[in-house]
């Protein structure tokens, strides 16, 4: 059941509240639509809503620019074979500059729309948490095939791995964003994906333990890209096969407040200097007034 709205003319779903199936009253959300260095959110277009829907997974080519993808591999680089020279709290995919794409002005556009729970949210809070953090830089030979998740309609309470759908809106619980910060060609060693199987109610055929499966799909991008997926999806890693550059990708997991899947947490000191409406994304995992 939806109504429709007159500003949009799109269908505004009917979701229940936890009283009494009461409808949740969305004209009382505030959720925030500028992160925390004052840029605006990146809403999704439509297509790009429906693509996700559909496939379980998303690639947003060239987010960022050439001179923040050389600043931000460089960190990981360094990160990765010299920590020792990067204050401890900074030895992290969430320091450095590598901040900043925490709440990347893209990610909030995708969280409000297909993560966040609007009624723990506010201008200056947003409606979602960011979970964990790891940062991958695989050369030639690194990295392994194993196939994993799916079927997140069917996931019982307290697994996060979930898909839900409503008329005119769907809600993806733990939910990975993957910077990629180096091209990714056809045959490189991106992750590999069955599309739609974050809603798939049968059990995964055999063939699937074959990477060559044509039910596999995978994605090229330029480096800066971005790469979205539920992690309700069937997907898997390969190795990677470019002798001639590494893959260096951070891969980070969002979800909602109240939900929790991974032990990771931000260093005291990194979360302490962060920007207020940043460190948001770091509360604790509860919902009574858990809004700031």
């Amino acid at each position: 059941m939806s109504t429709s709205t007159a500003e949009t003319d799109r269908p505004t779903p009917f979701i229940m509240s936890k009283d009494l199936g009461r409808p949740l009253d969305t004209k009382t959300f505030a959720i925030p639509n500028t992160n925390a260095d004052g840029l605006a959110a990146i809403p999704l277009t439509d297509e790009q809503k429906y693509q996700f829907d559909n496939q379980g997974w998303i690639v947003v080519p060239s987010v960022l620019g050439a001179a923040e993808v050389d600043e931000m591999r460089t960190f990981c680089q360094q990160l990765s074979k010299d920590p020792e020279s990067i204050p401890l709290h900074e030895r992290s995919p969430a320091g450095g500059p590598l901040q900043q794409l925490t709440d990347h002005p893209v990610i909030l556009g995708f969280m409000n729309e297909f993560v966040a729970y609007p009624p723990l949210a506010s201008p200056e809070c947003y409606g979602f948490r960011m979970e964990m953090t790891s940062l991958h830089v695989r050369e030639s030979g690194v990295g392994r095939f194993g196939a994993h998740n799916g079927s997140g309609m069917m996931r019982f309470p307290g697994d996060t791995h979930i898909y839900r759908t409503f008329p005119g809106a769907a809600h993806s619980g733990l939910t990975c964003v993957v910077w990629e910060l180096s091209d990714i060609d056809p045959g490189d060693g991106g992750t590999l994906f069955v599309s739609g199987s974050h809603k798939s109610a049968f059990t995964a055929p055999a063939s699937l333990q074959d990477p060559e499966s044509p039910l596999w799909q995978t994605y090229s991008c330029p480096a800066g890209s971005l790469l979205i997926f539920s992690e309700a999806t069937t997907h898997s890693g390969v190795p990677w096969t470019n002798a001639q550059r590494d893959r260096v990708a951070i891969f980070t997991r969002y979800n909602t407040v109240c939900s929790k899947w991974h032990k990771w947490e931000p260093h005291p000191e990194l979360l302490a200097a962060m920007p207020a409406k940043r460190q948001t994304l770091y509360r604790p995992v509860y919902c009574q007034d858990n809004v700031v």
